[in-house]
């Protein structure tokens, strides 16, 4: 029994599914995977089923009924790794923007003390690949909005390469966790934060997606520049969450 879980959220990844998985596996540290699918029409969770056979007891598939957003797959994954025995809890997207190979480097940061350590695309510079300078503009200047606004001294608070101490999901009211979004991400680090955990950030290398579609939305930008407002006046008249 590895203490490690993989948790890779799903939705129409039918181009990227089989690879991701296959190199967690490749890794010389073990990890578990655990796919969450929002029953994708391209048959992902087909093929993660199709997989299951040949990693068996190291694969795990939960289907969700419909596409209901990235944070609550999240949230529905974590559940799933908490009524296990995993002490380190990953997000990973299926589509190679993160690098497996970083596994391991997230996972050396978090067993030596760190309580949440992020996979940072900013913390040395600007180390994404295959962004049109609008978008990057776009996710550094969200960036610094969240740190002036929340007061966290977190480079990358947008990011979803992420491993988190079993402690802090189970310290975390996960239920009453309120975005699906990229704000998702940002509430998460928050929460973290005031609750006092230590939270790390190892310097990544972020490669857009060749294969598939995006996700992102209009409706998921504004929903994360609102949502850090939000959680901040929360914040405030509640010193232990929000």
């Amino acid at each position: 029994m590895t203490d490690s879980l993989v948790i890779i959220p799903s939705y129409n990844e039918i181009e990227n599914i089989e690879a991701i998985i296959e190199a967690v596996f490749e890794l010389q540290k073990d990890f578990h995977v655990l796919v969450v699918d929002d029953n994708s029409p391209d048959g992902t969770g087909n093929a993660v089923r199709a997989l299951q056979k040949k990693f068996a007891g190291k694969l795990f598939l939960e289907e969700r009924t419909e596409k209901s957003g990235l944070g609550t797959a999240y949230i529905h994954g974590f559940k799933w790794a908490l009524q296990r025995e995993y002490l380190f809890i990953f997000e990973m997207d299926a589509d190679f923007s993160h690098r497996p190979t970083d596994l391991a480097r997230l996972y050396r940061a978090c067993a030596n003390g760190a309580d949440v350590v992020v996979g940072s695309r900013y913390k040395k510079g600007v180390n994404v690949v295959n962004w049109p300078l609008y978008r990057i503009l776009l996710s550094y200047g969200a960036s610094f909005y969240v740190k002036i606004i929340t007061g966290m001294r977190v480079h990358d608070p947008t990011a979803g390469f992420v491993c988190y101490r079993r402690k802090v999901l189970e310290a975390l009211d996960l239920d009453s966790v309120k975005f699906i979004g990229y704000a998702f991400q940002i509430e998460m680090k928050y929460r973290a934060y005031l609750k006092r955990f230590k939270i790390e950030e190892v310097s990544i290398i972020f490669t857009d997606r060749e294969k598939g579609k995006s996700k992102m939305s209009s409706s998921i930008i504004w929903e994360a520049v609102f949502g850090v407002i939000s959680m901040r006046i929360s914040s405030l008249f509640n010193r232990n969450g929000f």
